[in-house]
């Protein structure tokens, strides 16, 4: 009997375990026996301390319940929620610990501060469980102590390159704020856009936040002080601190092409459309810029109270100094030793006026280049170098390398383990050093993410590096991570997250039966917890469409469009394979010019192959061609009746991946004597910066020929106000298809 019992309580523990999937994982939690039930009869104690937080808690509990809890005058813990402010020793007093103890009778929280209380709402809101039945609101017994480990989990918002809604900023401050993450770094100033109103400068949202392409489109938007306004106060409500970032010297094309006489070399320019590093820049020779950036700055001061401003300082080349007679003067004037040392007195000066305001700057690893500012913060991307060398400097740091914490890269590169791998503090620095690291963020550049596209980037990344900055590592365990991160998925569900796949999510094995004419695709699901649906139709997969469960045979050119699914929702975005089975499939292959061995090693066989390359060219399925035509000769092995030629190229303009001028087809029976049977251009824009596999096709009429020739004119050049002028281009040749 005894033995009966101690199996049931351990099942009955085991059962409360399972619903502890805190994240980010608190440093100490103690389960108790049993569960609270939250009713509208339940009551709820505040003081006028602490009453945002409960003005903040019935909030949620009317949007996600239909009811409030009604105060009650007393503390008394029987049935109740109480919100006390109150030192918490177990929490080394840290300004964001609190303390949560949940039983049968009631909920206490305290904390040390009223941020602490506001995380502790957050543990309490994750622990919730609603039965699907009888609507029972109910919340298992548990204690714990919580504080974290870093004071600086941030996030860095892209809007330039693509502009985001005030609506959708002030959700990603919510999706912050229950994750626990307290600064969104907002980058808004950028050669492709300036988003923020300047009411000395009407003309900077007039014409900077406007970007034109060739074919009349115009993209842009810009936030008005009273949006800005608005959002700080939203954030400020959930304990986000907004960072601006006002870019300087360089990315500042949007800026330069409003007030051309900013530049060294006085225009004209136009917004970027591009992404890349621009090589036209601020005047550091110029006053005028000074004068300008000390007004901009001191309007952006009104509007954010944070202690930090952000001024970029990466990625400024120094062409354009180097060849002013105005920045060849400041140096010479100041004593400078070069245009490095340009940069820092340019940084330097900009410090003493925010330190003027009582602010702070922070600055890319690249404001050490010629020496840093007195009293900068250095956010280190470039590996964590900087955040070393500023640390031992005795400057503040904040550890965001490109390695584990760039959520624009793709998910093959910068995957979920690697994420939660990432320890801010470097091995190099001593513990005193160490100090001086403030914390991290996730960077979410948005050159290839438009606004529906970030949700899909960030999480469950973003979950995973809260965790990192939240939890002491001593606490972190992926594995256990991994097993609350699955219950976690349906807290994002709920908050209508577009999450992606926690690593590449599919392995694909494919073979030809040459016997049968046949492609052979199986697909292997890495993930766990994700069922593969597929169509072959061109529709978008669903539930409701082909699941996969076996190889499957294909003995027609083919384009199939996966997606995984957890439950009824679709995990990231659809994946896309092409299969062509044509007439040129597995012929012998004659490259007349040689291509790079950087992609698929040079090997010709692919463009034969049948398997088509995807929607990036550096993952494979392309062959590439710099600064050379593209030229092959293609043999049938016979006189064959052919009524289409189709040769795919790919484009990405900022990586200077660019279409041929022209592709020309000829055909021949001996090999050796080649008759042109036709010309075609495609149009693109080399100002359009999609990334994307455009097709040159000719349809003949039934043509008898051995042998297929294909030429492709490499472009010679690109346009000086390019940002990669002076590279060179290259031609990414995808499938040959012969019908």
């Amino acid at each position: 009997m005894e033995k009966i019992f101690l199996l049931v309580f351990m099942l009955s523990f085991s059962t409360i375990y399972a619903q502890i999937n805190v994240i980010p994982k608190p440093q100490k939690v103690e389960l108790l026996y049993g569960n609270f039930i939250l009713t509208p009869e339940t009551k709820i104690f505040f003081t006028s301390e602490t009453k945002e937080i409960k003005d903040y808690f019935n909030s949620y509990l009317k949007s996600e319940f239909g009811f409030e809890l009604d105060s009650t005058e007393l503390p008394h813990k029987y049935k109740s929620v109480q919100l006390l402010v109150d030192p918490v020793a177990g929490t080394n007093l840290n300004p964001e610990g609190y303390y949560l103890l949940i039983d049968e009778q009631g909920i206490v929280i305290r904390a040390n501060k009223t941020n602490g209380l506001f995380y502790g709402i957050q543990t309490l809101k994750q622990l919730i469980q609603t039965d699907k039945k009888t609507r029972e609101i109910k919340i298992p017994s548990v204690e714990i102590y919580d504080y974290p480990k870093f004071k600086w989990r941030g996030l860095n918002l892209d809007c330039c390159r693509h502009f985001m809604s005030k609506d959708f900023i002030k959700r990603y401050i919510d999706l912050l704020a229950f994750q626990k993450m307290n600064v969104l770094h907002w980058h808004l100033t950028e050669d492709q856009g300036w988003r923020i109103e300047i009411k000395k400068y009407p003309e900077l949202t007039k014409i900077g936040a406007f970007r034109k392409y060739d074919d009349g489109t115009v993209y842009g938007g810009f936030y008005t002080q009273e949006d800005i306004r608005e959002i700080v106060s939203y954030a400020e409500s959930r304990f986000v601190t907004i960072v601006p970032e006002i870019e300087m010297p360089g990315h500042s094309t949007a800026a330069i092409a409003t007030y051309p006489e900013l530049s060294c070399t006085g225009g004209p320019f136009e917004v970027g459309t591009l992404w890349g590093i621009y090589k036209d820049i601020y005047c550091a020779g110029n006053e005028k810029t000074f004068e300008f950036i000390k007004d901009v700055l001191s309007e952006v001061i009104e509007l954010f109270p944070s202690k930090y401003i952000h001024i970029g300082g990466d990625e400024a080349p120094k062409d354009r100094w180097q060849n002013c007679s105005k920045c060849q003067q400041r140096i010479k004037d100041e004593g400078l030793a070069d245009e490095h040392e340009l940069q820092s007195y340019f940084i330097k000066r900009i410090e003493s006026f925010l330190n003027s305001k009582g602010r702070e700057i922070i600055g890319w690893d690249e404001i050490l280049e010629g020496g840093l500012a007195p009293g900068a913060t250095v956010q280190s991307w470039r590996g964590t170098k900087g955040a070393i060398d500023a640390a031992k400097m005795n400057h503040n740091v904040i550890v965001s390398p490109t390695s584990h914490c760039y959520f624009d890269y793709p998910i093959e590169t910068t995957d979920v383990p690697k994420v939660y791998s990432f320890n801010p503090i470097p091995d190099e620095l001593t513990e005193e050093e160490a100090k001086h690291v403030l914390g991290s963020e996730g960077n979410m550049w948005t050159e290839y993410a438009p606004q529906h596209l970030v949700d899909y980037r960030l999480f469950p990344r973003l979950t995973a590096l809260a965790e990192v900055l939240w939890t002491y590592p001593k606490e972190r365990n992926y594995d256990e991570f991994a097993v609350r991160l699955q219950s976690f998925y349906e807290r994002l569900d709920e908050m209508n997250v577009n999450y992606t796949y926690e690593i590449p999510p599919l392995s694909f094995a494919e073979s030809f039966d040459k016997a049968k004419n046949q492609f052979i695709v199986d697909v292997k699901v890495n993930q766990k917890g994700l069922d593969l649906f597929y169509t072959t139709d061109g529709s978008e997969p669903t539930v409701n469409s082909n699941k996969f469960s076996e190889k499957i045979i294909l003995d027609r050119s083919t384009h199939i469009k996966f997606g995984l699914f957890r439950k009824q929702k679709q995990v990231g975005e659809t994946i896309e394979k092409s299969y062509s089975i044509s007439k040129a499939k597995n012929k012998k292959i004659e490259l007349l010019t040689s291509p790079s061995n950087r992609f698929e090693r040079g090997n010709s066989s692919i463009l034969t192959d049948g398997i088509r390359g995807g929607n990036n060219y550096r993952a494979g399925g392309y062959l590439g061609f710099q600064s050379t035509d593209f030229e092959a000769i293609i043999d049938l092995t016979q006189s064959t009746e052919i009524n289409k030629i189709t040769t795919g190229f790919f484009a990405a303009s900022s990586s200077l991946v660019l279409l041929p001028e022209y592709v020309e087809f000829f055909v021949s029976d001996d090999g050796v004597n080649f008759k042109s049977i036709g010309k075609v251009k495609e149009t693109f824009s080399i100002k359009d910066p999609s990334w994307k596999r455009i097709d040159f096709s000719l349809t003949i009429n039934k043509l008898q020929t051995r042998y297929i020739k294909i030429f492709a004119q490499n472009p010679t050049q690109v346009p000086e106000w390019h940002p990669a002028f002076g590279g060179r281009v290259w031609l990414m040749v995808d499938e040959i298809i012969i019908e």
